[in-house]
C-alpha cells in the first residue's frame, strides 16, 4: 500500500458540487442517452451503460429518473444528438486542466470553455499539451465507514483480480487498475459484496502545482467555477495541490 494521495478529490469535488445543484441529473441524463443509442438499453449486453447506471445510483438518482432516461433513448430516434469532445489548457502558474463535455453544439462549448480559461487568466492549449501530465487509471473508492473487512484481505482480492494499488486513507480505501482491468477488478469487489462508494476511469496528475497567490487561487477557483456552471461539462481534472 502507497502513502497519501492527492487525487481522490480533483473530480469529486466537481461532482459534489454539481450534486448540491442537482446538475448531476442532467449529466447522467446524457450519458445514460449516449450509451444507449451506442449500446442498447440493455444494462446486461452495455458494459457503459451498467456503468452509467451505477453511477446514477451512487448520485441517489430515482430508479425510476434512470428507467425513463433509458426508454427514452431507445425510443426517441430522432432526439439530440450528443458528442464527447475534450479541451486541455493550463491555468494560473502553468496548472494543468483537462475538460470533458458532452455537447450538442461543439461551436457553443468551445466558446464557454474558451471564456473559463481567459477569464481565470489562462488559456486553452492544442489537443495532447496537458494530458501527457496525467494518467489514465481506474479508481474505486470504499468508504471505510460502510466497510469492516481487513485491508490485508482487501489488498489480496483486489491485486488478485488485476489490480495495481491500494491507498489506505483516513477515510477511505482507493484502488488503482489500469484502465483496461477497472471492470474486472469492479465486478470481483462487487461479487464480494464489497459497497463501493465511487469507480471510474479517471486521470491522475503524476506531479501537482503549489498555487501561492491568493490572486492565483481566485482567478483557478473563477476556472473551476465556470466550468462547473456549463451543463456541457462532464468532468474536470486539474494538478492544482489544494
Amino acid at each position: 500500500m502507497s502513502g497519501h494521495s492527492k487525487f481522490a478529490n480533483i473530480k469529486h469535488r466537481k461532482e459534489k458540487n454539481d450534486a448540491a445543484r442537482g446538475k448531476i441529473f442532467t449529466i447522467i441524463g446524457r450519458e445514460i442517452a449516449v450509451a444507449v443509442k451506442d449500446g442498447g438499453a440493455d444494462p446486461n449486453n452495455n458494459n457503459k451503460l451498467r456503468e452509467i447506471i451505477a453511477k446514477a445510483k451512487a448520485n441517489n438518482m430515482p430508479n425510476d429518473t434512470i428507467e425513463r432516461g433509458i426508454k427514452k433513448a431507445a425510443g426517441d430516434a430522432g432526439s439530440v444528438v450528443y458528442e464527447y469532445v475534450s479541451y486541455e489548457g493550463y491555468g494560473p502558474s502553468g496548472t494543468a486542466i483537462i475538460v470533458n463535455a458532452l455537447t450538442d453544439n461543439k461551436n457553443r462549448t468551445a466558446a464557454n470553455v474558451r471564456n473559463a480559461f481567459t477569464k481565470g487568466g489562462g488559456n486553452v492549449g492544442t489537443p495532447g499539451c496537458v494530458s501527457f501530465m496525467f494518467d489514465k487509471k481506474g479508481m474505486i473508492i470504499i468508504d471505510k465507514e460502510e466497510f469492516d473487512m481487513d485491508p490485508d484481505e482487501l489488498l489480496m482480492i483486489a491485486i488478485e483480480a488485476g489490480a495495481e494499488d491500494l491507498n489506505n486513507e483516513e477515510d477511505s480505501y482507493e484502488i488503482l487498475t489500469a484502465p483496461e482491468d477497472f471492470e474486472k477488478v469492479k465486478e470481483a469487489l462487487e461479487t464480494q459484496k464489497i459497497p463501493l462508494a465511487s469507480a471510474e476511469v479517471t486521470m491522475i496528475p503524476q506531479t501537482y502545482v503549489e498555487l501561492t497567490s491568493e490572486e492565483d487561487i481566485k482567478n483557478f477557483n473563477k476556472t473551476m467555477d465556470l466550468l462547473d456552471a456549463d451543463d456541457d461539462v462532464q468532468e474536470v481534472y486539474h494538478n492544482w495541490d489544494e
